[in-house]
């Protein structure tokens, strides 16, 4: 009788791997004071590409923290993410809360991630 269970996981394993090397990437652009809220992905594909759109939620908090926020936002658009087999397309921050006592920034961002070749 063949079993074929391993197979399954690590299927689900090498979807979720890309996932993983790009919130961890992400996380070491923002600094040590981010803190992951939320991330949520949503597959994505067109006739030529085929990846997937991620959306994460970052805190903040406490003043240090609100500096290495403001250069997050300041370099995500930009950052050359090294991702072996995927390229981000696109990184946006899409929003942006303050709040002053006690210090704390809600940073909204979404990056697309494409598989490469």
């Amino acid at each position: 009788m063949y079993d074929d269970s391993g197979l399954a996981i690590e299927a689900a394993s090498a979807r979720r791997e890309p996932r993983n090397r790009l919130r961890n990437a992400l996380l070491a652009l923002a600094g040590p004071y981010a803190r992951l809220v939320t991330h949520h992905e949503k597959s994505w594909v067109s006739i030529t590409f085929a990846g997937a759109r991620h959306r994460f939620e970052l805190a903040f908090e406490g003043a240090e923290a609100l500096e290495a926020g403001e250069l997050f936002i300041a370099f995500l658009p930009e950052h050359e993410f090294e991702l072996p087999g995927q390229v981000v397309a696109q990184a946006t921050v899409g929003a942006v809360d303050h709040r002053l006592d006690p210090p704390r920034m809600e940073v909204t961002c979404e990056l697309l991630l494409l598989e490469d070749g």
